[in-house]
């Protein structure tokens, strides 16, 4: 009896493995990479609502009372307005150049085979390498004999061949990958290859439109060699320039709280672009990394 009630001891199917303890390293990396990132920022945008004493004697103390004339009088009093609007429009007019032309280029190059196709392509990529710094005296140059020095189209035009590459660069491997039939359906029911690209390949393509435009955007609106070399107006300085000038007038007059506002004023766009846009960034660059 004794020997019939033993019953061996029941045994999983399947043995059951050990759960793994998660990583805390790559978390605190990340936290670690976002207090070393964040921190500037919301410190300078702090320190721009303070006084210039809480800003020299208390500088990591909250401001007893938030001063927004102190963004009043950079605005207007240190000319910010003037170089965010100057910004507004070399930056905008480069932008709209530079995705329609590299749309155009990455289309052409990637939809049609023709004789020096890869050679164009790896030239433009070749581009990308290539240190800008080396070709400011020549810049310099053809840009003045052009008669172009210290004016809106000539920075408009070197910003746009300063972002084409990249632009081809990236846009290529979408219109590449493109489903052919779409548009050769298209071109069955009467459109041009103009129409084609316009109507059809453009809105297919629009993840990445956009992920490589608020790169486009992030790269030119804080662009401060080429307009430091082609761009001597003061006048029509960008706000990059604006700012360098701002920080050494005020640095003399210890105007760290103009300082400050200007400063927090030239960023607020790229922050709002990257905010708003921060989905559409990841949806291209995953379009892209899937494709």
């Amino acid at each position: 009896m004794t020997a019939l009630l033993e019953r061996p001891p029941l045994q999983s199917e399947e043995a059951v493995p050990p759960r793994s303890r998660p990583n805390p390293l790559p978390h605190l990396a990340m936290f670690a990479w976002a207090v070393v990132t964040a921190l500037p920022l919301l410190w300078a945008v702090v320190s721009s609502l303070k006084t210039d004493d809480e800003i020299l004697n208390h500088p990591w103390a909250p401001p007893a009372e938030p001063h927004f004339e102190n963004w009043v009088r950079a605005w207007t009093a240190a000319n910010i307005g003037r170089y965010f609007l100057n910004s507004v429009i070399v930056v905008g007019a480069a932008l709209v150049l530079t995705m329609l032309l590299g749309s155009l280029v990455a289309y052409a190059l990637a939809r049609y085979q023709f004789r020096g196709n890869r050679l164009i392509y790896y030239t433009f990529v070749a581009a990308m390498f290539f240190p800008v710094f080396l070709a400011l005296v020549p810049l310099f140059f053809v840009v003045q004999q052009l008669g172009l020095l210290g004016t809106y189209p000539g920075l408009i035009l070197v910003y746009t061949a300063y972002a084409v590459p990249f632009t081809v660069f990236f846009l290529h491997a979408f219109f590449r990958n493109l489903p052919n039939e779409v548009a050769e359906a298209a071109i069955l029911d009467g459109c041009s290859h103009a129409a084609v690209f316009f109507r059809v390949m453009l809105p297919l393509a629009r993840p990445g439109l956009v992920a490589v435009g608020i790169f486009n955007f992030l790269g030119l609106w804080n662009q401060y060699l080429l307009p430091l070399v082609l761009n001597p107006d003061p006048d029509r300085y960008v706000l990059a320039q604006g700012l360098a000038a701002l920080s050494v007038s005020q640095g003399y007059r210890s105007d760290w709280s103009g300082l400050f506002a200007g400063l927090t004023i030239a960023m607020l766009p790229v922050l709002v672009a990257y905010v708003a846009f921060q989905r559409h960034i990841r949806a291209g660059m995953t379009a892209g990394a899937v494709r």
